[in-house]
């Protein structure tokens, strides 16, 4: 029963979240919607902000699933790597991550960079990393600078996708200079030396 009602008030607030937003949803909305009471609410999540914090969690999880094909379907772990950050930018142009996640999330829950599962996926870009230089695929770098420039890319170019007018047109560019930031970290061509010291 607690399952059930849990996933009732979860999927409603995901459809309302994302057809009107978190601010223009009140919890009579939240609750009709769900065919519950206010009081559910209150008992499950502490209110809307924690009901907003569950779907986020929940569309996060979605996002990880479809990521990790991604990468599991690729050839090599660098064509999976690359794969992988190219769709979670793309995610940015999806309408419900668009709303509640990108631009709702950062608003009432604060910076996403201290969330829980960005956090994860900090820790993931760095085993990639990490596993990718001892196999060669890359130039050595320390993996944690990299995975916070490669992961903070993604997350700022992702909200600002998701800020623009224009998301599908700023998606393209975004994938285009990342792509760019990526390739440096391809190995030198023989007898050449790195731009910097």
């Amino acid at each position: 029963m607690i399952i059930e009602t849990r996933a009732k008030l979860i999927s409603a607030g995901r459809r309302t979240f994302a057809a009107k937003g978190y601010a223009a949803t009140s919890l009579e909305e939240l609750t009709a919607e769900a065919g519950l009471t206010r009081g559910a609410l209150y008992h499950h999540f502490d209110g809307k902000r924690g009901l907003l914090e569950a779907v986020i969690d929940q569309i996060d999880a979605e996002m990880t699933e479809r990521l990790l094909e991604i990468f599991d379907q690729s050839e090599s772990r660098w064509e999976g790597f690359t794969n992988e950050l190219v769709a979670y930018v793309e995610m940015a142009t999806e309408p419900e991550i668009q709303r509640v996640v990108l631009l709702d999330g950062p608003a009432v829950l604060g910076d996403p960079s201290h969330w829980p599962r960005q956090l994860t996926c900090l820790q993931m870009t760095m085993g990639n990393l990490q596993q990718l230089m001892e196999e060669g695929s890359i130039r050595t770098v320390n993996a944690e600078a990299m995975s916070h420039l490669i992961s903070g890319a993604a997350l700022l170019g992702s909200l600002w996708i998701a800020n623009t007018s224009d998301p599908e047109r700023a998606s393209r560019e975004l994938v285009e200079s990342l792509m760019v930031l990526l390739s440096s970290l391809l190995p030198l061509p023989q007898g050449s030396r790195p731009a910097w010291p």
